[in-house]
């Protein structure tokens, strides 16, 4: 058993993108806590046990699982709620059960009916990416992400901040909040976001020609606001049913803005067009950009690239000389450059502005797109 003499035992049920990652940074930055986990693909939980992330392979309901200080739900929100009775039953005294769903009202309210507010303490870190699964995870995907957590009301004050700070040792910053505030806010900026992306992506396909020539042009920026439309189609399914009521909400007020924007379109309101515009750019150039927000933060450098052989090979080459290493490659062609634009991806904050330097330093003219 795992008790204050012995060294913290976490387990988890689901090991995705969101539980891998957050498995894989524990392993990092916590290397001698004990990791157990149960997932219903077995190739998960082999490679997880390859890689050292994972030290014991559990069952469906194991009862080691009565081991655990922390058990976290990483399924899709449903199943979380399926498990609690489950947890409730073998969770020692003093183990928290928490969560890392998207939603938080339906599994609180589940909470207070089985009776389980002193030991339940909701989560959500607030980082993702397109790609799914644990193959896509990654010890460094929690950093500086907003991570938001809703205890229950009988939660002691003590085991809050000390679920506070292990958040904060993964680096991500914690936000402690009520599951009514929680649901409204990411209903705005990140369920929402969501949607509108998938509609986009609708819209262009409805719209394209035969030859799908929309397809073939769309890049840079369209690309660019429709990147999350690429997610799990059943996690966005379950977060918009669970979510219902404050998403609604949001989308009527949203609606009410396209139909303004469409009545200043066709009555050519070139004015209140212009202040419309200008107001968005005033307010998403007020946002921080230190936190990854409901999306990923991308660390990306546009380079102009010459129409001659060899140009990518020699712009990888100074990478390479000095040690910066790239995540993501690939030439767009759009009206925002002038001729093609080497789009290079990096895994750091820091490697970019390196590279951003270097390549200055040989004579590139380099692009930084907001």
């Amino acid at each position: 058993m795992c008790d204050t003499s012995e060294k913290i035992c976490i387990g988890f049920i689901g090991l995705g993108l969101i539980g891998g990652s957050i498995a894989k940074t524990l392993r990092k930055v916590h290397p001698e806590y004990k990791l157990m986990a149960y997932c219903r693909t077995k190739a998960t939980i082999e490679e997880a046990i390859q890689e050292g992330v994972i030290d014991i392979a559990l069952e469906e309901r194991d009862d080691r699982f009565a081991d655990c200080d922390y058990i976290f739900l990483c399924a899709p929100v449903s199943t979380n709620i399926s498990y609690l009775p489950f947890v409730k039953g073998i969770a020692k005294p003093g183990c928290i059960i928490t969560d890392v769903g998207s939603v938080k009202g339906e599994i609180h309210q589940a909470v207070e009916t089985l009776g389980m507010t002193h030991q339940f303490i909701g989560g959500h870190p607030m980082a993702g990416s397109e790609k799914t699964g644990y193959s896509s995870a990654t010890d460094y995907l929690l950093e500086n992400a907003y991570y938001m957590i809703t205890p229950g009301p009988d939660v002691e004050i003590a085991t809050v901040s000390a679920f506070v700070d292990l958040v904060q040792s993964l680096k991500a910053i914690p936000m402690v909040l009520t599951y009514e505030e929680h649901d409204y806010i990411t209903a705005g900026v990140s369920h929402l976001p969501h949607i509108v992306a998938a509609t986009l992506v609708n819209a262009l396909a409805s719209l394209d020609t035969p030859e799908e020539q929309m397809k073939t042009v769309a890049a840079g920026g369209f690309k660019d606001i429709t990147r999350i439309a690429s997610s799990s189609p059943e996690v966005w399914q379950q977060i918009c049913l669970s979510n219902q009521k404050q998403l609604s909400n949001v989308l009527d007020s949203y609606i009410r803005l396209l139909v303004q924007a469409k009545y200043l379109v066709d009555n050519k309101k070139g004015h209140e067009l212009y202040n419309m515009f200008e107001s968005s750019r005033e307010y998403r150039n007020s946002m921080e950009d230190s936190s990854y927000g409901p999306t990923k933060k991308e660390y990306v450098v546009y380079c102009d690239l010459l129409d001659e052989a060899g140009g990518i090979a020699a712009v990888t080459t100074i990478l390479a000389i000095n040690q910066i290493s790239i995540k993501n490659i690939g030439i767009t062609h759009n009206r925002e450059f002038e001729e093609g634009a080497l789009r290079i991806e990096f895994y750091e904050e820091q490697a970019g502005i390196l590279a951003r330097k270097v390549l200055k330093d040989h004579g590139y003219t380099i692009h930084i797109r907001n």
